[in-house]
């Protein structure tokens, strides 16, 4: 486990030379593959960029894939298992939630390693939140797994969500198209339905940690809208008519209602761009 050092200037992590850059940063996050040594850094990253300890400067390429634990196994995902109901079943769907948290820490700091040059600096102050909010979410996912007998890694995952990296590295717009406003905004609808079954379940301590992560995912997703918007505007692109096309050209699945549309709407994103995309 990485120790808590620091220098006045800077991120030290065991292993690597004193980090001084967000693109340096930013990279570590992604090549750490123990689960609770990516949560710390990736607060601890976060708390470095607000403290004005990084400087921003992006002189590192990302990798093209996060590293990843030795567990979960990652199948494709027509190969997962069927989730089960009662006990076992809550058990699997918190997994299946962990791993996405999980996979969203990597996303929000290859957002900024890959993206951020060239942007101003409230594109990181927005994304290195995001990064922190979504590694703190996996924290408490993974420790109400350990409360329930199990934890992250005990249960096959897919990759769905590297996979929309994978495909959209080289197009910030397409990025911000479909993987916070295609991905996230879809925990929006479902979240509302996940934390109603974990209550008639009686699992309350699971609901609740449900309804924070999904407070903090309207911010995510209204983040997404607010730099998709940016591009429009430097770009001079129509954002409705080209997020349609960004989201036909770079994602494999289906728009599936029904929708949240109040938090998609709290977030600032509209019916008017994603209802011609439903399945």
């Amino acid at each position: 486990m990485p120790p808590r050092c620091w220098r006045r200037r800077g991120l030290l992590v065991e292993g690597t030379r004193p980090t001084e850059t967000v693109g340096e940063a930013c990279r570590i996050v992604l090549l750490t593959a123990d689960p609770r040594a990516k949560v710390m850094i990736a607060r601890r990253v976060a708390r470095a960029w607000r403290a004005g300890r990084l400087a921003q400067i992006f002189d590192v390429a990302m990798p093209d894939d996060p590293a990843r634990p030795a567990t979960p196994a990652l199948l494709p995902p027509r190969d997962m298992p069927r989730r089960s109901g009662g006990a076992k079943g809550r058990t699997a769907l918190l997994h299946a939630l962990a791993h996405i948290e999980f996979s969203a820490i990597d996303l929000a700091f290859d957002l900024v390693g890959r993206f951020g040059a060239g942007m101003p600096r409230p594109f990181i102050d927005d994304w290195m939140r995001v990064g922190a909010e979504e590694a703190l979410h996996f924290a408490l996912l993974d420790r109400r797994l350990r409360a329930l007998g199990s934890h992250y890694g005990a249960l096959p995952a897919h990759e769905g969500l590297w996979d929309a990296a994978r495909d959209t590295r080289h197009d910030l717009a397409a990025r911000l198209a479909v993987v916070p406003l295609v991905l996230e905004a879809r925990g929006l609808d479902v979240t509302p339905q996940i934390i109603e079954r974990l209550e008639k379940a009686g699992d309350h301590r699971s609901s609740r940690i449900l309804a924070r992560i999904a407070r903090d995912e309207v911010r995510h997703v209204a983040a997404g809208m607010k730099w998709f918007q940016n591009r429009a505007n430097l770009d001079d692109f129509n954002a409705c008519e080209t997020f349609q096309a960004l989201v036909r050209a770079h994602f494999r699945g289906a728009i599936k209602p029904p929708f949240n549309d109040s938090a998609r709407c709290e977030a600032g994103l509209t019916p008017e761009f994603y209802s011609a995309l439903a399945d």
